[in-house]
């Protein structure tokens, strides 16, 4: 379970924004999305990821700015990990250092998916109870 590849749990095509995004356009996508990471790609290549905690820091301090842009705010020195690595692996990042969400990229640094500490539990959960045991009508919204 632990020993199979982040490829067959991650999100494929998720959501995106370019460096030059204006942040409050970034905030109401993760509103409406309901998601708190997005990567930053420029030509399909990762350049970051802005979190809402990068958006809640940026407007604590400078208050709410419409001329700022992603680039301004997003983290840049993003742990990533391949379409390759183990489950395990970023079961273990995700514990080890408070991760929710690792980019998935290739050698060439381009963004192939995303998978989060939910895909991980999701994933280890279904193989022993394919069956939602707890409130299934709801579980099985949110796999949908």
């Amino acid at each position: 379970m632990m020993n199979q590849e982040v490829r067959r749990i991650m999100t494929t095509n998720p959501e995106v924004v370019g460096p030059l995004e204006n942040i409050s356009i970034v905030a109401k996508m993760m509103q409406d999305k309901k998601i708190q990471q997005i990567p930053v790609v420029n030509e399909g290549k990762l350049l970051g990821l802005i979190t809402s905690y990068d958006l809640w820091q940026e407007i604590s301090k400078n208050g709410k700015n419409p001329d700022t842009k992603v680039e301004d705010v997003m983290s840049r020195n993003v742990l990533v990990i391949t379409p390759k690595d183990k489950v395990g692996t970023a079961a273990q990042l995700f514990m080890d250092k408070r991760f929710k969400t690792l980019p998935v990229v290739n050698l060439r640094n381009e963004l192939k998916g995303v998978v989060t500490a939910f895909d991980v539990i999701r994933h280890s959960i279904t193989k022993e109870f394919p069956r939602p045991i707890l409130y299934p009508e709801v579980f099985e919204e949110i796999q949908k």
